[in-house]
This record gives C-alpha cells, structure tokens and sequence, in this order.
C-alpha cells in the first residue's frame, strides 16, 4: 500500500531546504531578480546544488549522486514552489538529469549531480509526455535548428537536443544562439534555442529519454504546485485573522470560511495526489497512472488558490510590491507545463480503459 506520509527523513530535509530558502529566498529578492536582466539566483542554485548536494538526489551515489528516490526531490520542489525560487531545479536536476539515467551518460550525470553544469532538455515547457517532439536536424555531424519554450536555458551549461536521427545529442551552450522569449512567469524564463552547425555529441536515443524525462518532470511538477497551492492558503489563512472590518477579523465572516474550507480540501487532496506520484516514480508501480492523476488534479488546484488569495487579499493583492502575482503566474504556467490538466485526463482515459461518451 502507498506510504503518503513524510518519513523524518524527508521532514528534516524540508525543515534544511526550508531554513535556506528563508535565509536567501525572500520576497523582495525575488521580485528584484525578476527585474533585472538575471531572474536566476545563481547563488542560490548554488547552496542548493553543491552545499547541500540536492542536484543529485536522482543520481546514484557509484555515479557521483545521493542515490535517493522521486519523494525527497518531491519535498524539496515543495519547499521551492513555496518560495518561487528562481533557480533551475525541475529542469536540470529532474528534466535533463532523468534524460541521462535513460541515458546512462556516466561523465555529464556526474557534472550535473555536484552543480559543476546546469543541464536543460531541448524541449518545449509545454510538451508532455508521449507527445510529438519536435527535433533539430543532424547534417555533416552538426545539428541545424530553432526549438522554442525552453525553460532556464538561459542559465544551462549543457542543452539535450532530439535530433532526426532519432539520437539525443549532448551541446555546449555556449554553441547555442539562446534568444530570450516573453515568458508569464518571470521566476522560470523561457527561450528560443536557434542551432547553426552547433556540435554536439550523442548521449544516446532520444525517445525513451525524452519520455522518462517529461513523465518524471510532470509527475515532481505537481510536487511543485503543491507548494504553491499550500503558500497561498496558507497565506490567506493569516491575512484574514489578521485583517479586520467591522471591528472583527474578515476571516470571521461566514461566507469566507465556507471558501477557506473548500481551498483546504482541494490542497489536501493535491497532497495526496502529489505524494502517490512521487511514490509512484520511487516504486516504479502505477507510474503512468499515478502521474496522470496528479496532474489532472493539480494545476487547477493551484490556480484556483492563487487566485483565492489574490482576490481575499483585496487591493493590497493586486499590487506589484506583493509577492500573490508571482504565485498565481506560476501557477498559470505550471498549469500548460508538462501537458495540460485536460491532456493528462485523456491520457488516464485511455490507461484505464474509460472511453469517451
């Protein structure tokens, strides 16, 4: 039976990811990361990566690693959805480290797992797994190509790029013209990769590594949403105690409670969701299943606690000096990353055999 409790283990690494992040990840440094020209605290990734070695928790330790499972990186993408830390967890120490364990790419695994290289897999934030990907074309040994929506490849010391030859080619960035696009969620920047007779060398092939890797990603992402879906209750919870109106606390206010009440449930039921998927991916049991749920149930649950607490923080949560604007973006992103709630739902359909009306 599914264990969807925290073991101590994982509780004293939230309490360690939770203290680092209330040290270094403040509201104000993110809202002024996010208006200059570096949104990535790379200091931060840092302290994350080398000091406390959670890059390569999905590594195993013959392969320079933790050798931990899916539900301790689950705990600490809580603790950063939380705080929308600005740094490129998902993305190279889930997305593009799961790529290289299908891989089996002993050299960049290793550089990723001590923070020596930041790694991104060439593919569209918004792609899930099991879809079409679109790939770079491979011509006298060099790859020739644009893709775009690739997240924190601003900040990647190493891209993952799907060629047509049906190989996953490992390139230096700096061999990559990186254009930065618009992106809603400024705290995970999003860019256009346009390839030239980029080098590269192959890693391995790239179908079943994309597909580990975006499974993987969509599964943890909903560990993610869950942080932002706690904070934002959480945060509410507090603002109306605290706020008053008619000499009584606004959260007094029967219609309110009933509001709260609904939130609670749904961020309960996230957490069970989010657990089971991260349990799934450790197990390897109802993987496919487990993450579909998940994340059929997560990205509107998080939206709709971002935007509780925008609209229960009144004018104050419409300001730019207040952090809900980059929960409730994150939250909008998150729910178009991996495959959408509605792409996840037909996908579960069809593991389970529910046919369509």
């Amino acid at each position: 039976m599914t264990d969807l409790l925290y073991s101590e283990e994982e509780e004293a690494l939230r309490a360690a990811v939770r203290d680092l992040l209330t040290d270094h990840c403040s509201t104000a440094d993110v809202l002024a990361r996010i208006e200059s020209d570096t949104p990535h605290d790379l200091a931060l990734w840092k302290s994350l990566a080398e000091g406390m070695g959670l890059a390569g928790l999905l590594v195993p330790e013959e392969q320079g690693g933790q050798g931990a499972s899916a539900r301790e990186v689950a705990v600490v993408l809580e603790e950063l959805g939380r705080a929308v830390a600005p740094v490129p967890y998902l993305t190279s120490a889930v997305v593009a480290t799961e790529a290289l364990l299908a891989c089996r790419d002993e050299e960049l695994l290793g550089q990723l797992a001590t923070g020596r290289a930041i790694g991104a897999l060439a593919v569209g934030l918004h792609t899930a797994s099991g879809a079409a990907v679109k790939t770079v074309r491979l011509e006298d040994g060099a790859l020739h190509g644009e893709l775009t929506g690739i997240a924190d490849a601003a900040v990647a010391d190493v891209l993952l790029v799907p060629a047509d030859d049906g190989g996953l080619y490992a390139v230096a960035a700096n061999a990559v013209t990186v254009l930065p696009q618009t992106s809603l969620d400024l705290t995970r920047p999003l860019a256009t990769l346009r390839l030239q007779g980029a080098p590269g060398r192959r890693v391995g092939d790239a179908e079943p590594a994309v597909r580990r890797a975006l499974r993987a990603a969509a599964g943890l992402l909903a560990s993610e949403q869950l942080g932002v879906a706690d904070w934002a209750l959480t945060e509410t919870v507090r603002h109306l105690k605290e706020r008053k109106q008619f000499n009584r606390p606004v959260g007094g206010f029967q219609a309110l409670k009933h509001r709260l009440a609904q939130l609670w449930l749904e961020v309960v039921n996230l957490r069970a969701a989010a657990r089971a998927a991260a349990d799934a991916l450790a197990t390897g049991e109802d993987t496919d299943v487990s993450v579909a749920v998940a994340q059929a149930y997560a990205a509107p649950v998080a939206v709709h606690a971002a935007e509780e607490a925008l609209q229960l923080h009144g004018g104050i949560g419409m300001t730019w000096e207040h952090p809900i604007h980059l929960y409730l973006k994150r939250a909008k992103a998150d729910s178009i990353a991996h495959g959408t709630a509605g792409a996840h739902r037909e996908a579960l359909a069809a593991l389970v055999g529910l046919q369509a009306p």
